[in-house]
């Protein structure tokens, strides 16, 4: 087990003392019901587990009465050992949305108060195909609004990464004490940390993925179980969506790598096939984004805050969660590339789908600007209260967009910005320049 941060919302759930039934959602594979098992096991004496989708027979246990006695007296006499004990019992179950009345017995098992509930759930919120059954069931059973409390998890940030490869508290601390100073970083420290960070944009944040780099340090292995995860969310496309949006929604996902390698990263309906309009594929683009595969990063009316109040909403571009998993969707060598430092022709939908990565696992949302024929800005950030532009570029050297920005700040209303690469930390004038391995440290809003 790697230590993730979950653990410390988890912990704080626990502590508080009229805690709702909790839900954990997130893309599959990300760790969710692993991390939930070992919380359980440290803070409790009787685990209840359930998996509704590898045992669909589960479902029978919530089809009657949602009364708390009547549902652990099926779930006790259907799975043998099952133990139920007021104050010290832990009920998971794993993959809630394949059991909308299990969803329902949320308000109930809160209102009874005798047992702690955490749910998981892959594809909570996605549309999907249903059976004339399931779909009787779900209309059944209704959410249990103000009777339980929903996060999201993703898969390994960077910080969770830099822990899992032996980084000690010491060295971040160190890293933030560089940052707060705006002091160059250690060249030995420095060198590891760039090292580390490429090895991060070809396994990314799965924690199968990362458990098998650390244990064989074999590429190939590596890249092996990426694509079969990439496989599964295709299964799940075919298997969970809508009848009449499969085919549209891997088109979609299929296209990203392309999308992100023009010049123009927006994301464009057209460029999945030629003809395609945005009412066709709208519905099949939100659908990969409801099962958290990817996030949308959206342009900006102005170089203002609040930036969600100034984002256009049909004009976006689209980044995967995760960074290793779009690498794996590259042409083969393309790893290899990288861990050598050399990033191609990809090298700038690589940088922003890092930039990406980072941010969103952060926590915070995504947004760039752009005006047509004029001026472009990788990202905008709300940091230490202000609108900042954040440029993702390799050399120091200032991009043209940027130094348009800042000479009119009567205009844009932006008198600093930050700019991330592959080089240590430093000032000119008011640009921050900072390793790209810092990014996770720009947590002040």
């Amino acid at each position: 087990m790697y230590t993730r941060k979950i653990e410390d919302t988890l912990l704080n759930w626990k502590k508080k003392h009229d805690r709702k039934p909790l839900i954990i959602k997130g893309c599959r594979q990300c760790g969710k019901t692993s991390s939930v098992k070992n919380f359980a096991a440290k803070n409790y004496k009787n685990i209840v587990y359930m998996d509704f989708h590898e045992h669909p027979e589960y479902k029978s246990f919530f089809a009657g009465s949602l009364d708390t006695d009547t549902i652990t007296l099926n779930i006790s006499m259907g799975i043998p050992g099952s133990k139920f004990e007021e104050g010290n019992t832990c009920i998971i179950l794993d993959e809630i949305q394949d059991c909308p009345r299990a969803r329902a017995s949320l308000k109930f098992f809160k209102l009874d108060g005798r047992y702690d509930i955490i749910c998981t759930g892959s594809l909570l919120g996605v549309s999907g195909y249903k059976t004339k059954e399931e779909q009787k069931e779900e209309d059944e059973a209704s959410v249990p609004v103000g009777f339980e409390q929903v996060v999201t998890m993703y898969p390994m940030d960077f910080e969770e990464w830099l822990w899992a490869n032996g980084v000690e508290q010491i060295h971040i601390d160190y890293l933030k004490k560089c940052l707060k100073d705006e002091t160059p970083v250690n060249e030995a420290i420095h060198n590891r940390m760039v090292k580390l960070l490429l090895y991060y944009i070809v396994v990314g944040g799965m924690p199968k993925v990362v458990s098998i780099f650390l244990n064989s340090n074999n590429m190939n292995d590596v890249q092996e179980e990426q694509r079969d995860i990439v496989s599964a969310y295709k299964d799940d496309m075919i298997k969970y969506a809508p009848q009449k949006d499969k085919a549209r929604i891997r088109e979609c996902f299929e296209s990203i790598p392309s999308q992100l390698a023009k010049e123009n990263k927006k994301f464009q309906y057209s460029s999945i096939r030629k003809g395609a309009r945005a009412n066709e594929y709208e519905n099949s683009l939100q659908w990969i984004e409801d099962a958290g595969i990817i996030h949308r990063c959206y342009n900006t009316s102005t170089t203002e805050l609040p930036l969600d109040g100034n984002k256009i909403q049909d004009t976006f571009k689209v980044y995967m969660t995760d960074i290793g998993l779009l690498v794996s969707m590259l042409e083969e060598g393309t790893a290899w590339s990288i861990v050598q430092g050399n990033l191609l022709t990809y090298k700038g939908a690589i940088y922003e789908n890092l930039a990406a990565d980072i941010l969103c696992k952060m926590g915070r949302k995504l947004y760039y600007y752009k005006k047509e024929g004029g001026i472009e800005l990788d990202f905008l950030i709300r940091y230490k209260g202000e609108c900042i532009p954040l440029e993702c570029k390799a050399t120091t050297g200032n991009s043209k967009s940027l130094k348009t920005v800042l000479k009119h700040p009567e205009h844009y209303h932006i008198s600093k910005a930050i700019k991330i690469g592959n080089y240590n930390v430093g000032r000119n004038d008011n640009i921050l320049t900072l390793p790209f391995y810092m990014l996770f440290l720009l947590t002040e809003v």
